[in-house]
C-alpha cells in the first residue's frame, strides 16, 4: 500500500533521455554520517576507486557520481533520490546502505524507469522492490547457510544465534535455522539485539566474550563475515584470532585484482583497508560501466537491466555473476580464518564454496 502512495506523489517525474546524455550521472545515496558511516565511506571508496582504474569515460560517456548523504534515513533517502532525479537528472540511482533505504527509493525506480544499482543493502526482498534493482553486493543468507553446513559437518551439535533485529538479521536467523537443523543439530536459543554488527560493535562482543570465559567454556564463536570485518579487524586484537566465518570477501583473498583493489583504495583514503562494503561498490561502478558499454550508450532501466542480466566478470572477490532470475548476486563463498600475517590480523581463506545462489530466492523454486 505505502509503495503505491509513494510511486502517486511523484509521478510527475519522468525519465531522462538517456541516449542524448553525453554525461552518465550516477547519483550516490550513502551514510556518510550517522551511526552508518563506515558503510558509506567504504561503499564511495570502492565506487570511486574504480573510475581511478578504468577512466571517467565509457562507451563514449563521462561517468560523474554525484554523492549525497542520507544519514541512514530512508525518508532523507527517498527525498534525495527525488531530488536527483527530478533536478540534477540522474541517469542511474546507486548505493543503499540499508534495506529501508533501497526499498524507500524502489518505487521511484519503478516510476521513472530509471536503473538502481544496490551496493550495501542486502535482505533477499530488496531486489524484488522494483524490476530496477540490481545488486552488486550479496544476499546476507548466502554466507549463513554455508556457515551453518559446516559447523553441523564439524561436529556441532548445538547452537544458539544472536543476529541484529533488523531484516538482515532476521535472513541470517531463519536461514541458519533451516540448514542447520536439518543437518541435525539443535538451536535451542535465538537471541536478537539493537544493530550490533552494523554499528560496528562486533569487537565489543568479543572482548566480552573473552573476558566473560566463554571461549575457554566449550563454547565457540563463529558466525558470517561481517563479524570480522575487514576494515575493523586490527583494532580488534587477540581475541578475534582463530574466529571463522564465511562470507564472500575478505581483502586478503589471493588475487593479484584484490591486491591491486586493496592497495588502490588504502592510498586514496588514508590507509583505510577495503572490506565488503568496498568491494560492492567497486563491482557495482563496473555493472554500470559494462551496460553502458553493452547497450552502446544508453542508461533506460529496459536497457540497462537487460544488459546486466546474466553479466559475468572477474571480481576482487573472485568470480560473480547476476543471476538473470532474479538481478541478485550470484558468487563465491569462502570459509576464513583470522590469523596474523607480517603483524596484522587478516581473514586467511581456506575453502571455498562456488556459484552460491541466494537460499531465499532459491526456497521458493
Amino acid at each position: 500500500m505505502w509503495w503505491g502512495l509513494i510511486a502517486a506523489a511523484f509521478i510527475v517525474l519522468a525519465p531522462v533521455d538517456a541516449v542524448a546524455e553525453e554525461t552518465v550521472k550516477v547519483g550516490l545515496i550513502l551514510p556518510m554520517t550517522g551511526p552508518f558511516t563506515t558503510t558509506g565511506k567504504q561503499v564511495e571508496a570502492g565506487a570511486r576507486f574504480y573510475v581511478q582504474q578504468n577512466g571517467a569515460m565509457v562507451a563514449g560517456k563521462k561517468i560523474e557520481i554525484i554523492l549525497r548523504d542520507d544519514a541512514g534515513v530512508a525518508d532523507n533517502s527517498r527525498r534525495i533520490a527525488q531530488e536527483l532525479l527530478a533536478r540534477d537528472k540522474v541517469n542511474v540511482l546507486a548505493g543503499f546502505g540499508l534495506t529501508p533505504i533501497a526499498l524507500a527509493v524502489a518505487p521511484l525506480a519503478t516510476e521513472t524507469r530509471t536503473p538502481m544499482v544496490v551496493m550495501a543493502a542486502a535482505t533477499a526482498i530488496v531486489t524484488e522492490g522494483s524490476p530496477y534493482i540490481v545488486r552488486s553486493s550479496f544476499p546476507q543468507a548466502a554466507p549463513v547457510v554455508i556457515i551453518a553446513d559446516w559447523g553441523a559437518s564439524h561436529g556441532l551439535k548445538k547452537v544458539a544465534t544472536l543476529v541484529s533485529d533488523f531484516a538482515p538479521g532476521h535472513d541470517s536467523e531463519t536461514y541458519f535455522r533451516q540448514t542447520f537443523t536439518r543437518a541435525g543439530g539443535e538451536v535451542p536459543l535465538s537471541l536478537r539485539v539493537p544493530l550490533l554488527i552494523p554499528a560496528g560493535q562486533a569487537a565489543t562482543m568479543m572482548r566480552q566474550f573473552v573476558e566473560r570465559g566463554l571461549d575457554k567454556s566449550g563454547i565457540r564463536l563463529f558466525g558470517a563475515g561481517d563479524i570480522t570485518d575487514d576494515d575493523l579487524l586490527n583494532n580488534m586484537g587477540d581475541v578475534a584470532l582463530g574466529i571463522e566465518t564465511a562470507y564472500f570477501y575478505s581483502a586478503a583473498h589471493p588475487s593479484e585484482k584484490n591486491k591491486a583493489f586493496v592497495e588502490g583504495v588504502k592510498r586514496a583514503n588514508g590507509g583505510m583497508r577495503a572490506n565488503f562494503f568496498g568491494v560492492s561498490g567497486y563491482d557495482g561502478m563496473h555493472l554500470i560501466y559494462e551496460a553502458i558499454r553493452k547497450t552502446r550508450g544508453k542508461t533506460d532501466g529496459d536497457s540497462f537491466i537487460g544488459a546486466v542480466k546474466g553479466m559475468s566478470w572477474e571480481s576482487p572477490r573472485g568470480p560473480m555473476t547476476i543471476d538473470p532470475e532474479t538481478r541478485d548476486v550470484i558468487g563465491n563463498i569462502y570459509m576464513r580464518r583470522v590469523e596474523r600475517v607480517n603483524g596484522e590480523l587478516w581473514n586467511i581463506e581456506f575453502a571455498t564454496v562456488e556459484n552460491v545462489k541466494d537460499p531465499v530466492k532459491a526456497a521458493r523454486k
